[in-house]
């Protein structure tokens, strides 16, 4: 062990010391204090400037986030439009093909306590029970009112359902064309009025009608809407069939759903071979995509919807 020297007056010299365990100590501790310090100063300046793999990754995470997180809120907001452009076209279609007000999309929307409290206050159930039952009250008695007039109308007219087949047999919506509305036409290249939906198909597919009915219209021409057929259904319902090439029913002719009324052509002022297909209630055009939903399943009749709503030109 390392010692020191000390003088001795005794002997006249210096003579040799061992140290004592307390320097021994404090030597140490010494050592031990600047080591820590040391690793600590190295650390921090490891962890300033040296990323480890984690962190990388993490620092490329949140960097890929903040890339794209102007892209998904642009998307939120167009799922958005998209719900509340389904909602609109579902009360569309009720009013015009059910003549009702549509369901409510959700039945418990307004449970307050139901917030993932364990412990509900009597009073909110209360609350919650009594305008349950007011409103279900309210619905019965419109069921019950909207049961008679069904009743009541099917007394008077045995056909009364809306026109909901499809016009012609296995379209699909990469055949659908532009729907009722503003479209451009194909000839004047203005925007005009679009009674129909125009459905593609090559020329001499069968054209079928869309209900049972009375052919009420039979015209041959090779101006406007060319040969069609109309058929009266009853209830106000009425369906024309334009630019067929050929007609296989007269005047005065009653059809049943599915009877095959003509061909596919392209007479009249067309742009290429194509149904033009138009349903009318009490003499106002509706929109012929809302009968599609009986005969085409719920993702079919989807693209159904948007095709027909986003062509903006027609083809006749």
């Amino acid at each position: 062990m390392a010692g020191k020297y000390i003088f001795d007056r005794n002997h006249i010299e210096f003579r040799k010391t061992g140290m004592s365990v307390r320097d021994v100590l404090l030597k140490l501790g010494k050592y031990l204090l600047i080591s820590i310090s040391l690793a600590c100063f190295y650390y921090i300046i490891f962890a300033i400037f040296v990323d480890t793999d984690t962190e990388k990754r993490l620092r490329q995470e949140n960097r890929l986030y903040s890339e794209h997180y102007q892209e998904m809120a642009r998307d939120e907001r167009l799922l958005d439009d998209v719900v509340s452009s389904l909602q609109i076209r579902d009360e569309v279609i009720y009013k015009d093909v059910f003549g009702s007000e549509p369901p409510a999309g959700n039945p418990i929307e307004d449970v307050v306590f139901l917030s993932g409290n364990d412990s509900i206050p009597d009073r909110d159930i209360v609350d919650y029970v009594s305008r349950k039952a007011g409103r279900l009250v309210e619905t019965a008695g419109n069921v019950e009112k909207n049961l008679s007039h069904v009743m009541e109308v099917l007394s008077g007219n045995p056909s009364t359902m809306p026109p909901l087949s499809l016009p012609l047999e296995g379209i699909d919506y990469s055949k659908t064309g532009a729907s009722v509305g503003r479209k451009l036409n194909p000839f004047y290249k203005v925007a005009a009025t679009h009674e129909g939906i125009d459905l593609v198909a090559p020329q001499g597919t069968p054209v079928l009608a869309a209900a049972a009915g009375t052919v009420s219209r039979v015209e041959t021409s090779n101006k406007g809407p060319g040969n069609f057929v109309e058929i009266n259904h009853g209830n106000g319902y009425v369906t024309r069939y334009a630019h067929l090439a050929k007609v296989s029913v007269s005047r005065g002719q009653k059809v049943a759903r599915g009877k095959r009324i003509g061909d596919v052509g392209m007479t009249g002022n067309t742009f290429a071979p194509h149904l033009h297909y138009e349903v009318r209630k009490d003499g106002a055009f509706l929109d012929p995509v809302h009968h599609f939903f009986g005969s085409v399943g719920p993702e079919e009749y989807i693209n159904m919807m948007i095709m027909s709503a986003t062509i903006g030109q027609s083809m006749d």
